[in-house]
């Protein structure tokens, strides 16, 4: 499951956002423990545990005391508008300036996003 790009508390904190964006993981819904995570995949709690605490400073889990870790309401919201954030400066930004650089009129944007798009140009 992990690989050495990334420190594994980053890699579980996105294999879990991953999971709530796709419906695998419901609003409400227990996500396994530090304990479980540790054993399920042979690393230190400690690491399970700060994946988990960068996902409750960002709203995405919440704990309940005695009871567990747990996906927030709102979550998969929040983190369609991070990820879209994300994206559109990170992303398409500087796809955009390469393109004025270039002369592509934003007609011809649109002309290839609607030719090439996975959902055919389509909104979901």
């Amino acid at each position: 499951m992990f690989d050495g790009r990334e420190p594994i508390y980053v890699q579980i904190a996105e294999a879990i956002r991953g999971e709530i964006l796709s419906g695998a993981l419901q609003e409400g819904e227990q996500v396994m423990s530090t304990t479980q995570y540790a054993t399920t995949y042979r690393i230190n709690p400690a690491t399970a545990a700060k994946a988990f605490a960068e996902l409750v400073d960002e709203g995405v889990l919440h704990k309940r005391r005695g009871v567990g870790m747990f996906v927030s309401d709102g979550a998969a919201s929040r983190l369609r508008t991070q990820g879209s954030d994300t994206f559109y400066a990170e992303r398409l930004s500087p796809v955009l300036r390469e393109a004025a650089h270039l002369g592509i009129t934003t007609q011809q944007l649109i002309d290839y996003i609607t030719d090439h798009h996975p959902a055919g140009g389509t909104d979901r």
